[in-house]
C-alpha cells in the first residue's frame, strides 16, 4: 500500500476521532442547554477538569480502563463508540469523496446526525440548536460549497418537510394521535437542504423502511403497545447515510424495477 494512501487514511481517520470527541461533548450537554465551549471538559461525576493527556480521542479512554482517574466513576462505553464510529464513518465516506469540498461537508454532517441519532435515542428530542442553523448552513453549502445547487436545496427541504407536515396532520386528522414529532420535521428539511430533493426522497425510504422493521420487531419481542413511541431521528440519520453513499444506484435500482 503507497505511503501516500496510509498517511491519508490516517489523517481521515484521526480527524473522525476528534469530530467524535466533540460530538460526545454535544451529545451531554445540548439536552442540558449548557455551552458545548465552556466550562473545559470535565468529569461529569466528581467535575475535576480533565488534562490534555485525558482528551486524547479512544487512547485515553482505553489507558484509564474506562473509569475518572480521580473518583474512579465508569465513563459510558457511548464514549468510546462515538469516537470509534465517526473515525470509521469519515474513512467511509473518504472512500466515496476523497479530500473534496462535497467530502468534507458530508462528513460535518454526518457527525451532526451522530450527534442527533444519539440525543434522540436517549432522550427522544432533536434539539433546534441544531435543525434550525443546520437547515441555513445546508442551504448555503448547497448554494456555493457542493454540486447540489440552491435550487435543489430548496425542493429538497421544502418536499421534505413538507411530507412531514403532511404525515403530521393526517395522523391527527385520521388516527387522532401524534404521527411525527415536530423535531423529525426539522431534520428532514435539514437533510433536504444539504442533500437535494432526489436523496431526501431516498432518505425517507430507507428510514421508513428500517424503521418499520425494527418497530415491529420490537413489538413482537417486547410486547410493547401499539402506538409505544419510537425515536425516528436515527432511522433518518442512517437513510441519509445510505442517500450519501449510494443514493444514486437506489433510484436507479428503484427506477428500473417500477418500469419492468
Amino acid at each position: 500500500m503507497p505511503q501516500v494512501y496510509v498517511l491519508e487514511i490516517s489523517v481521515v481517520f484521526i480527524l473522525g476521532l476528534l469530530f467524535g470527541s466533540f460530538a460526545n461533548v454535544c451529545i451531554y450537554r445540548l439536552p442540558q442547554r449548557l455551552s458545548v465551549v465552556f466550562p473545559a471538559s470535565h468529569c461529569p461525576t466528581c467535575q475535576t477538569t480533565l488534562r490534555p493527556w485525558q482528551n486524547i480521542p479512544l487512547l485515553s479512554y482505553l489507558c484509564q480502563g474506562g473509569r475518572c482517574t480521580t473518583c474512579y466513576a465508569a465513563i459510558g462505553s457511548r464514549y468510546l463508540l462515538v469516537e470509534l464510529g465517526n473515525g470509521l464513518l469519515y474513512l467511509l465516506l473518504y472512500y466515496y469523496y476523497q479530500f473534496t469540498v462535497y467530502g468534507l461537508v458530508l462528513a460535518l454532517l454526518t457527525t451532526t446526525l451522530l450527534v442527533v441519532s444519539c440525543i434522540d435515542l436517549v432522550h427522544t428530542i432533536i434539539p433546534d440548536t441544531i435543525t434550525l442553523p443546520g437547515i441555513v448552513v445546508g442551504l448555503c453549502a448547497s448554494s456555493w460549497l457542493t454540486p447540489v445547487g440552491w435550487q435543489n436545496a430548496l425542493v429538497g427541504m421544502l418536499l421534505g418537510g413538507g411530507l412531514f407536515v403532511l404525515i403530521a396532520v393526517l395522523s391527527v386528522v385520521i388516527l387522532h394521535r401524534e404521527g411525527m414529532g415536530g423535531g423529525d420535521m426539522k431534520l428532514i428539511a435539514m437533510l433536504g437542504a444539504f442533500l437535494g430533493w432526489q436523496a431526501v426522497l431516498v432518505t425517507i425510504f430507507v428510514g421508513a423502511m428500517c424503521g418499520a422493521v425494527i418497530g415491529l420487531s420490537l413489538m413482537w419481542w417486547h410486547r410493547q403497545q401499539r402506538y409505544a413511541a419510537i425515536p425516528f431521528g436515527p432511522f433518518l440519520a442512517f437513510g441519509a447515510l445510505c442517500a450519501m453513499l449510494w443514493g444514486e444506484r437506489l433510484l436507479t435500482w428503484y427506477t428500473t424495477q417500477a418500469w419492468e
